[in-house]
């Protein structure tokens, strides 16, 4: 796990506190904006030394990444096998949100410099990616056979729209926000819509 405390916290080992410092700095200069030589300076070590933690630039934008999609994945892992589908995806949608409060340099990184991996990282990345987007998909359509949600759903519709939700929220979200609040209302908007249907508008 990477977090925003790792930076001041120097008994860390340097490698960890070099990742923590990379997130920090991809996240609010981009992959291509951050130059060893910065690594190295905000970690407080000579460029030379920095390659007895790490062979490239590239190993710690692997790690991120990948550190991002494993954070999303073991916080779906949470969700609770007793509760009803409709109230998995509000739980799915707040154990997003909290990763991404907790972890926002990851999650800027996991989100937007993904695109300068290369390779089999860049393979393993989208695998990882595309399993959690698939496992957001099937909530939908687990809430939509239990008849918590309209037959006539689009499931690829509405998955878009959450992860669009879930994932912009980088950009937004603070240390301050209510997760659990937020949530619940960014749920009650996806699931209840903005206006009252017309009668018979859905089919029975």
């Amino acid at each position: 796990m990477i977090n925003r405390n790792m930076t001041s916290a120097p008994s860390l080992p340097t490698r960890d506190r070099l990742a923590a410092e990379a997130a920090r700095m991809f996240a609010q200069r981009g992959y291509h904006g951050t130059s060893i030589n910065d690594l190295a300076v905000a970690v407080g070590i000579q460029k030379s030394s920095l390659y007895a933690h790490i062979n490239r630039k590239s190993d710690l934008l692997a790690d991120i990444t990948l550190a991002g999609a494993a954070a999303f994945h073991a916080a779906l892992d949470t969700l609770p096998d007793g509760s009803g589908a409709g109230e998995r995806l509000e739980l799915a949608l707040r154990a997003h949100l909290t990763v991404v409060e907790g972890q926002l340099d990851v999650a800027t990184v996991w989100l937007r410099e993904w695109r300068h991996l290369t390779g089999e990282t860049r393979d393993v990345f989208l695998r990882e990616r595309h399993r959690y987007e698939e496992r957001i998909r099937d909530l939908f359509e687990a809430a939509v056979g239990s008849g918590e949600l309209r037959r006539d759903l689009d499931v690829d519709d509405v998955t878009l729209v959450f992860l669009s939700v879930a994932n912009w929220a980088y950009t937004w979200l603070t240390p301050e926000t209510d997760v659990a609040g937020l949530a619940a209302r960014l749920m009650s908007v996806l699931l209840g819509g903005m206006a009252y249907p017309e009668p018979g508008s859905y089919p029975s």
